[in-house]
């Protein structure tokens, strides 16, 4: 099992990892108005001499994915139980979940191994599954109004830089990187939205048609809104560097929250 100082050092290659995949779509983006997943950012950077590169990225999405929910699971930033923070912590949860998701992908890119262009995407091909389980419409209407949800709380959380406070207090005090994360964050906050409206028309036509992940919800925008959610995107890629190496990470309480887990 690796050591807390090691765990914490990949999960700070995760974030950089992070930051790295967010640049690329804002870049492609805003570049030559290509707009690309998560996915295909990575097999952006899989062309040429980027395998290496996509290796260590994988462990840093490992990483930052165990960290995440374990996160969530202990609690470790105190956000209780109340429906505030469960919410907070079940979302924790997810985002590790999909960067677990991310770090397979960067890995079989890694070894030559890339996915095949079908010619659905990858949340088309989610929701048609889900739609074939009992209660399936029902379940991509809650998921949507779910991640509409994400999404204006990742709005709140531009307009009150309370992420500030998890960086080092030397850092957050620079009024450069709370605009760095203002801007990423309302970015992202629009494009979850998106997603989320995406999935209530298709719980609502009980079809994955109108599906789309991050590639279609830009593809959806255009001129000045395409190009200030890019910028946005790319910005928060920045904001990801500048946690790499400032988010704090370990809590001093986790061995103390471990040991009131297991009693429990």
């Amino acid at each position: 099992m690796p050591s807390l100082p090691s765990l914490e050092m990949l999960t700070r290659v995760g974030f950089a990892a992070r930051g790295l995949m967010y640049v690329v779509i804002g870049y492609l983006a805003l570049r030559f108005g290509q707009t690309e997943s998560g996915e295909g950012a990575l097999g952006y950077l899989a062309e040429g001499s980027g395998k290496l590169l996509l290796g260590v990225m994988a462990l840093g999405f490992v990483a930052y994915g165990v960290w995440r929910v374990s996160e969530a699971l202990l609690d470790t930033e105190g956000h209780g139980t109340d429906a505030k923070g469960m919410a907070a912590r079940i979302g924790g949860a997810l985002s590790g979940i999909i960067h677990i998701g991310l770090a397979i992908v960067a890995a079989n890119l890694a070894f030559g191994r890339g996915g095949s262009g079908g010619g659905q995407s990858g949340a088309e091909q989610g929701a048609a599954t889900v739609l074939a389980l009992p209660g399936g419409p029902l379940l991509l209407l809650v998921a949507g109004a779910v991640l509409i949800g994400a999404g204006l709380w990742q709005l709140v959380k531009a307009a009150k830089a309370d992420f500030l406070r998890h960086l080092d207090g030397r850092v957050a005090r620079q009024a450069w990187v709370m605009w760095l994360g203002r801007a990423g964050y309302a970015a992202r906050g629009l494009v979850f939205a998106i997603i989320g409206w995406s999935l209530l028309q298709a719980g609502l036509a009980d079809s994955a048609a109108p599906v789309g992940g991050m590639e279609q919800a830009l593809g959806s925008l255009s001129g000045t809104l395409l190009a200030g959610v890019a910028l946005g995107l790319l910005l928060f890629g920045l904001f990801s560097f500048v946690e790499a190496r400032y988010r704090r990470i370990n809590d001093p309480n986790v061995a103390a929250r471990l040991k009131g887990a297991v009693r429990a």
